[in-house]
């Protein structure tokens, strides 16, 4: 999938390098939740963070925004789970007809945090998903449960 990264983007990228030592392959900037999302290389994930979090609170100072990251991974499916953590995931389902994908919940307990306080992670899993696969995202469901 191509991806452009414009100049404010790659500022924060280099901005996350200089203070974390960790490499992100791409950023979003979102204004609508002021927040920043880095997708970290795999296996970076422990450098971005930092102790206790300490690394995010330096960034979170330093650029003004929420800052939310994302571990990379070739497998649409290890994204996912990447993305919606803590929630598990059980599966992603292609779905036949078009280029969307439906994504399977463990429990339902789980759906709260999925979705996210005014739909973040889910507007977070949309971009992404589209910006790295190419599909869009259908719906999010529990397991077992039957959907029209």
């Amino acid at each position: 999938m191509e991806r452009n990264i414009g100049f404010k983007e790659r500022r924060y990228i280099e901005e996350l390098r200089i203070l974390t030592k960790s490499t992100a392959l791409d950023c979003v900037i979102d204004e609508r939740f002021s927040r920043v999302i880095y997708v970290i290389r795999p296996g970076d994930m422990g450098l971005a963070i930092g102790k206790k979090g300490e690394n995010i609170r330096r960034m979170q100072n330093v650029l003004g925004k929420r800052i939310e990251m994302v571990e990379c991974a070739e497998c649409l499916e290890d994204f996912v789970r990447n993305m919606f953590r803590p929630a598990e995931i059980s599966g992603v389902r292609k779905e036949p007809a078009g280029p969307r994908i439906d994504v399977f919940l463990k429990k339902k307990s789980d759906l709260g945090i999925a979705i996210g306080k005014g739909g973040c992670n889910i507007e977070k899993a949309r971009t992404l998903i589209r910006r790295f696969f190419g599909f869009d995202l259908g719906e999010v469901l529990i397991e077992g449960e039957q959907h029209e």
